[in-house]
């Protein structure tokens, strides 16, 4: 049992030593030839990971920033999953919840913004019954799994290499996510009528005609015939484009 013991505390020596080899020395009886070959490549498969899912973070920050950025998340944070694809997921809620002084204020927003693409091409979450070609006025309109409604109070499909802003916009970005047929996702700016439409038919449970009239309400206007007539045509055009599956069977 004494050996199984050292064993495992000579395991979590080196892990740690991988992890944040400048805070944690490495085991004794380990030539460092050979533990630095194992440091870097540790290091470096998880760098190329991350690099692959927020390019324009890389980019934007540069290699030697953006290094000491993934140094910082594989030394400190503690991951839920070891699946390959949450690793995305992983390192934006360490820049959520542990993000530096120096760091920039729209870091984790872009962070999310470019994360969102993956975890919408890899959603599986199951298609819920519906009816293909219901009466989205009369009936439940039901919206596709694998769309997000998004408001960031930093405009990220602005932010890049050549332009970093330094104080957030005075009105949210508006987007819609959506994944299409062949799989890809696929970006859309929102006005802040139909952003609130959307988070409105996410919640579910009136007919098309009730959540127009309560956006309406909403934004102070006559729900008139013009309006509910604008509206039909909105929700068509978000079932012919795969926003909306249809409606809820009956």
């Amino acid at each position: 049992m004494a050996e199984a013991g050292d064993f495992r505390r000579q395991q979590a020596a080196f892990a740690a030593h991988l992890r944040d080899p400048q805070a944690h020395p490495a085991p004794a009886g380990i030539e460092p030839r050979r533990i630095a070959v194992y440091r870097d490549l540790f290091f470096n498969n998880i760098a190329g990971l991350l690099g692959s899912t927020f390019p324009v973070i890389r980019r934007t920050l540069g290699e030697d920033a953006w290094k000491a950025l993934v140094r910082r998340f594989y030394a400190r944070h503690a991951s839920r999953t070891p699946l390959f694809p949450e690793l995305g997921r992983e390192f934006l809620r360490h820049l959520e919840s542990a993000q530096a002084g120096g760091d920039p204020p729209w870091l984790a927003e872009l962070a999310h913004y470019e994360w969102i693409e993956l975890a919408v091409q890899i959603d599986d979450s199951p298609v819920p019954a519906h009816d293909p070609d219901g009466d989205l006025l009369a009936a439940v309109p039901v919206p596709s799994p694998y769309l997000r409604v998004l408001a960031y109070a930093w405009p990220v499909p602005r932010i890049g290499p050549d332009w970093q802003p330094q104080a957030a916009a005075e009105a949210p970005t508006l987007l819609l996510v959506r994944r299409d047929p062949e799989g890809r996702a696929r970006f859309a700016a929102l006005s802040p009528l139909v952003h609130r439409l959307l988070e409105r038919l996410q919640e579910g449970g009136r007919s098309g005609r009730a959540q127009l009239q309560a956006l309406a309400e909403e934004a102070g206007v006559a729900a008139d015939a013009a309006f509910l007539e604008q509206g039909a045509a909105m929700l068509e055009r978000m079932r012919g484009e795969g926003t909306l599956l249809g409606t809820v069977p009956r």
